[in-house]
């Protein structure tokens, strides 16, 4: 029977790899709590610019309920991603599995 290399691990096993992605970890959930507040930002900003170049006074409101929704969307989906990159979706098991759990 000819010998066949196991396939590698795609994750690396060691206190480096749980530091690392610790880090990345903190880093999208300093994301979310930053996006909001600057999307609402930069909303209000170019509904400033377009007040004073339409000369009209409720663009400015418009960008800002208009940021706020884009920032919203953005942090859900964000948040949803981050949920499933880290295995923690509140269900026990899978659909389709059968109810067991394989490590």
């Amino acid at each position: 029977m000819p010998f066949h290399r196991p396939i590698p691990d795609s994750k690396p096993h060691g206190k480096a790899s749980g530091i690392v992605d610790a880090i990345v970890q903190a880093e999208k959930l300093i994301q979310i709590a930053l996006v909001l507040p600057c999307a609402a930002f930069i909303g209000w900003l170019a509904g400033a610019w377009l007040d004073s170049r339409l000369h009209q006074s409720w663009i400015g409101l418009v960008g800002i309920v208009f940021g706020g929704v884009s920032g919203l969307v953005y942090v859900i989906r964000l948040a949803l991603s981050t949920d499933k990159d880290s295995g923690h979706n509140g269900n026990a098991t899978s659909a389709g599995d059968g109810g067991s759990r394989t490590p």
